[in-house]
């Protein structure tokens, strides 16, 4: 099937669905090795929240083991609100992006870590462009799944050094980005209304030609893959439209990453996952109102609800 021109079925994400694709479990004995080790690399003196709030997220959604790479400046105050998370300080650049000496500090974890999630809180487009394109040169070939959101995702618009001039960008092994309408726009060229009437098709072209699982966001979110198979969820509420609520969405694909699952089972499990937490918070709460940092509160819960488990027990077999 021609994945651009073609039109795939779409597959409704919903709770029979999730439970027909189940997460990895790790065993009753298992230890924090197995459940994964995910790296969030983001934050600026600006914007310190968002990389918390990613973290906080992976961590709900089952992770083992956190790492954080953050500005040296905003390292401290970092490590204070995440106690479970080793923290790393990174050169700043003035715009508040990463100098490319990170390429190197963050090495020795590329073949530790089974998920990274890049973006979050990231200022600096072009220098995030190449510590981006510097670690996914470093991890060529490993297994680790990466996220982009946010500012990484401008990688796409930053070839790296080598790429053949006037050639489109496209990443050699598959990632998940996650954009927005207003993101898509800017990646791609297309006016932002173009996109939000016709997500589906961009969605599928932008996923072929990037080599990427694609999460464009909405009311109604359409999930693509370079395979050319396509996924559609509707829920979730207004409230979801607040600071922050991305860096947590971002969080939980990275979580369910580091725990085995596939690109395309974390977005797919992520995204009903967030949508799920704003309804219960709006359940409580009201509609407007509550915040990006509650919305991990609701994680654990759901994973049990959702997958069809009580709380604390494995599934029988």
């Amino acid at each position: 099937m021609n994945a651009i021109h073609d039109a795939p079925a779409v597959h409704e994400v919903t709770t029979q669905l999730l439970r027909d694709w189940p997460l990895p479990m790790p065993g009753a004995e298992g230890d924090k090795e197995e459940r994964g080790h995910v790296l969030v690399l983001g934050g600026s003196r600006e914007m310190p929240g968002a990389v918390i709030l990613a973290a906080t997220a992976a961590l709900r959604a089952g992770a083992g083991k956190l790492t954080v790479a953050t500005g040296a400046s905003v390292a401290q105050l970092v490590a204070l609100a995440m106690p479970e998370a080793r923290v790393i300080g990174l050169a700043e650049t003035e715009a508040g992006g990463f100098l490319p000496e990170a390429i190197a500090r963050l090495d020795p974890l590329a073949d530790r870590v089974n998920a990274i999630l890049i973006g979050p809180g990231m200022q600096d487009e072009a220098a995030a462009a190449e510590l981006v394109h510097g670690l996914l040169e470093r991890m060529q070939g490993s297994d680790t799944a990466v996220v982009l959101d946010a500012c990484a995702m401008g990688t796409l618009l930053h070839a790296p050094a080598g790429w053949a001039p006037g050639e489109a960008f496209r990443f050699r092994q598959p990632v998940i980005v996650t954009p927005h309408c207003g993101e898509m726009a800017h990646l791609t060229g297309i006016e932002k209304d173009d996109i939000v009437s016709g997500p589906d098709a961009r969605a599928l072209a932008s996923s072929a030609a990037w080599n990427a699982v694609v999460a464009l966001k909405g009311a109604r979110t359409v999930i693509a893959s370079p395979q050319g198979e396509m996924w559609e969820h509707e829920g979730g509420n207004v409230g979801l439209a607040i600071s922050g609520s991305g860096d947590t969405l971002a969080g939980i694909i990275a979580g369910l990453a580091a725990r085995g699952a596939t690109l395309e089972q974390a977005a797919c499990w992520g995204v009903a996952l967030h949508a799920r937490a704003g309804e219960r918070l709006a359940e409580r709460m009201g509609v407007l109102g509550y915040l990006a940092r509650e919305i991990p509160n609701e994680i654990p819960a759901l994973l049990e609800s959702v997958a069809g488990r009580e709380a604390g027990k494995s599934k029988e077999p």
